[in-house]
């Protein structure tokens, strides 16, 4: 039977899908197109209002509306400086106190110093060390009580907590004035330009959404503005030559803060107290009785720390915010920062397994890692005897995790990730840099793997300087890795292993660092999780290589590695990851432990250190609610003089040609990524330079050029780069450097990247050049601000596939001279780092960081240097 020949039906119907990435997809049918685009490319539905909304109410709890204006921040009583007698007195209490931290027998002195001045007529600011502290805690604020709570003893010892009620905390944070413009009080959904999900803040994940919506049912709770307790915990050292220097410090944050708030404002993180550590003899300390003591101590403790919270968790109370409006506030147990030990401590699992899946421990990325939840692990322990929990699911039997005991609360949900531990100092440092070494072993032997981690080292010393990149004089080895060596190193040590070992493992790093990059910025959109699901698929296929080579002869299978598998569900429920890093309770060790620890007498220190952080955070309270108002508008000076403001004297400045106004940054400050660039040359001109071009031109070797210029040795580059270490508004700020000496040294000429086309993607649209000299010269009333360049040029029209960097080389004109041209600085979009592409020689010895620009033919573009960088640089 003959078949039927059918008629080719060309595919008529495209895609073009104007709100988002051009599609252009074909199809036969009307209908097929219609189809794939209900399916594809459906517009998200924007958000309905949640009933737990933020809205505004009076101190009795009645509902007002949004726009009305709040209350009398403060009664006239209250605009004086009490409980100082003046702004002088607070000023120098302040200063002894937070700024300066005086011991008490100097505050006495200076205090019968200050009494010796006839003006003072023998009467001086505050009559004893005790009098400052007593006015300092005075201080009106939600005071939080300090509590020693006695916890049952195991055998005949006895273990103390120490904590503050953490409740009075998160009121002083939520009505904190200098959070008014980070702070959300209710959940919001943001999407993009092309309709796409963004998350940012933790308020904007689909946790808080969900919460709200749980709380929804209860008609008492409408309304209300719902609050994340965010907590932290981490132990520390304050000092190696006393008996016992650990601490176990808990630290408590407001989720309604904007991360940004969060990362750059010390008071947004507050210590709530100390868990205990108990010891024992060397002989106990694996005894399965005392371990199992050491966990249920810990979980009693924190719920007795939270208690306070019960309340308020299910029945609103009334809070002032930070806005001077009152609102219901309702209260949730939100993520917990900690890194893998404690959060396997937290979640009652047994280290080697997920705290957060049922994944194998054996193979925790191949097998199914379905969530684990207090309900499941009860059924589990109605089920299994002690030992098949262990085995078949880590679980540690007969005890709960704290949060068990809460409302709306899982611990195993809560595990915020953890950039610092989990993929820079576990991924990187404790694997991947550890696997190279063995590798090296492995296939060189011992010898001459030192041979040739020296020239890694060598390599890495020869790194070309950059503004705010660390430089490691004597290569990567130092014998204590910090959090922050390990972030340095990140930046330069791809191209330093490049042609030492296999391009996979090369490709397998490469894939790596595009993860932590990508996860490391402030915003992300559904395009940016693509990107991370992609460099994870890349990272899990390449590393193959090191099973291959023996250097993992049994597999893959760690837990900190395991957790980047999380990270796209986790940014989904609580947004960027960068507002919930370890590094943020790390960063706080100094200022809440540490240094109180120093100012106490040693004896039974953790109550006094916790009166100090008491005092502390008062102290800034009570300033921040003094600015508010515009009592500190103005500096502190004698009541005979006048306060000048410099805006309205610049006009009649002889000097205003060396001024360079930096207020220009608060205009750039804005909310996305098309921020302004300011570039701006430095405040005074270079001395000891000819004012006209043609003899600038014979003094550095180009004697072509003239008229009247002034020479500067260096520019600033300022720009909106909210992902890098920056200041609350997000702006970050270089130094580009052009000088013939830097630091009594040989001469320093930063590189920068110059823009060319815009609408290009990434690097595609950027030029590289290096600034010989940065002048400005007045042409008919104008001044001009210019950089003399020197050109690269790219190599090929890809990155290379090992780095996945650019690359490029110097550009020479046809008389075989270095291309050299003058650019305007409103071209230079911000510096550049450039590091030398070794290949598969080893470096001299004599190869400086200073001669690397000129000794080598071809460089990479460093997109690692910095989060900027690594999203125009791709």
């Amino acid at each position: 039977m003959d078949r039927k020949t059918s008629e080719f039906r060309p595919r008529r119907f495209f895609c073009v899908n104007t709100k988002g990435p051009v599609c252009q997809r074909g199809f036969k049918t009307l209908g097929g197109y219609r189809q794939h685009r209900n399916s594809v490319h459906i517009d998200p539905p924007r958000p309905t209002r949640p009933l737990l909304d933020g809205t505004p109410c009076d101190v009795e709890g009645h509902d007002i509306h949004p726009q009305h204006p709040p209350p009398e921040p403060h009664t006239p009583q209250d605009n004086t400086w009490s409980p100082f007698p003046s702004r002088g007195h607070f000023e120098l209490a302040d200063f002894l106190f937070r700024r300066n931290q005086m011991p008490a027998a100097q505050v006495d002195d200076l205090m019968q110093v200050l009494a010796s001045f006839e003006a003072n007529h023998g009467r001086p600011p505050f009559h004893s060390d005790t009098h400052l502290l007593d006015t300092i805690d005075s201080i009106t604020s939600h005071d939080a009580n300090l509590d020693d709570e006695d916890v049952p003893p195991w055998k005949r010892a006895e273990f103390d907590v120490w904590y503050r009620d953490p409740r009075e905390l998160l009121k002083n944070q939520l009505s904190n004035p200098e959070f008014v413009d980070g702070i959300d009080y209710a959940p919001r959904q943001v999407f993009g330009e092309h309709g796409q999900r963004v998350w940012t803040d933790l308020m904007t994940g689909n946790w808080a959404w969900s919460q709200c919506n749980t709380l929804a049912h209860d008609d008492d709770c409408h309304g209300a503005m719902f609050v994340p307790v965010i907590l932290g915990s981490d132990k520390t050292t304050v000092s190696v030559a006393t008996g016992q220097n650990d601490y176990y410090p808990l630290y408590i944050s407001a989720g309604n803060l904007h991360n940004n708030i969060r990362r750059s404002h010390r008071e947004s993180v507050s210590l709530v107290g100390f868990l205990s550590i108990p010891t024992t003899e060397r002989g106990y300390e694996s005894s399965k009785e005392y371990l199992q003591f050491r966990r249920h101590l810990f979980h009693a403790s924190l719920r007795a720390i939270l208690e306070s919270f019960r309340p308020a968790m299910q029945k609103p109370e009334i809070v002032k915010c930070a806005d001077g409006h009152f609102r219901r506030a309702v209260y949730g147990l939100g993520p917990y920062i900690a890194d893998y030990p404690e959060q396997s401590l937290l979640s009652c699992t047994i280290q080697g397994w997920c705290p957060r899946g049922t994944a194998d421990r054996n193979d925790l990325d191949g097998s199914q890692c379905n969530r684990r939840s207090h309900v499941h692990t009860t059924t589990l322990m109605r089920g299994y005897s002690m030992q098949e929990l262990r085995t078949g699911w880590g679980i540690v039997d007969q005890i709960l995790p704290f949060t068990a005991y809460f409302p709306r609360a899982d611990i195993h949900e809560l595990l915020a990730p953890d950039i610092l531990h989990q993929i820079i100092k576990g991924t990187f440092k404790d694997h991947l840099v550890k696997w190279i070494d063995e590798y090296l072993i492995i296939t060189y032997g011992e010898a001459h793997a030192e041979f040739i981690w020296a020239d890694v080292d060598r390599r890495i010393a020869a790194v070309p300087s950059f503004p705010g990149l660390r430089r490691f004089p004597q290569g990567r080895k130092f014998k204590q890795w910090t959090g922050d060596d390990s972030k340095a190193l990140m930046k330069v040590f791809l191209p330093a292993i490049a042609g030492h070992v296999p391009d996979r493992m090369v490709q397998a790093i490469s894939a790596f660092l595009d993860f932590c990059y990508i996860v490391r910025r402030s915003s992300l959109d559904e395009g940016d999780l693509s990107a991370l699901d992609a460099a994870l698929s890349r990272f899990h296929k390449e590393r193959n290589i090191f099973i291959e080579t023996g250097v993992t002869p049994n597999g893959i299978s760690l837990p900190r590695q395991h957790s980047l598998c999380h990270y796209r569900y986790l940014i989904q429920q609580f947004g960027a990851p960068n507002g919930l890093c370890s590094s943020l309770t790390e960063s706080k060790h100094r200022k809440a432990v540490k240094e109180p620890w120093r100012r106490s007498s040693g004896y039974l220190a953790l109550g006094q250190m916790l009166v100090t952080n008491q005092r502390l955070d008062k102290l800034a309270l009570f300033r921040a609610q003094k600015f508010a108002v515009g009592l500190l508008d103005k500096p502190l000076l004698p009541s005979d003089v006048i306060a000048i403001d410099p805006d309205s004297t610049f006009d009649d400045n002889p000097d205003e040609e060396n001024y360079r106004d930096d207020g220009d940054l608060e205009d750039a400050i804005a909310d996305d990524q098309d921020a302004e660039i300011i570039i701006q040359l430095a405040k005074t001109p270079a001395l000891h330079y000819p004012t006209r071009l043609q003899s600038i031109g014979q003094h550095i070797g180009v004697p072509h050029l003239h008229d009247l210029v002034h020479v500067f040795h260096s520019a600033t580059a300022s720009f909106y780069a909210p992902s890098d270490i920056c200041g609350v508004n997000g702006m970050l700020r270089y130094v580009i450097r052009s000088a013939p000496t830097w630091r009594n040294g040989p001469a320093r000429h930063d590189c920068v990247f110059i823009e060319h086309d815009p609408t290009l993607p990434g690097f595609q649209g950027l030029y590289v050049a290096q600034v010989i000299l940065f002048f400005s010269f007045c042409f008919r009333g104008v001044d001009y601000s210019c950089a003399l360049v020197r050109w690269f040029e790219t190599i090929g029209d890809q990155p290379c596939p090992n780095t996945g960097m650019w690359m490029v080389e110097p550009e020479f004109d046809v008389n075989g001279q270095h291309l050299i041209s003058v650019v305007h600085l409103d071209t230079i979009l911000r510096p550049a780092h450039l590091i030398p592409v070794y290949g598969n020689h080893f470096v001299d010895h004599d190869i400086k960081h200073t001669d690397s620009l000129s000794a080598f033919s071809a460089f990479y573009i460093n997109k690692f240097s910095d989060y900027h960088a690594f999203e125009i640089a791709f």
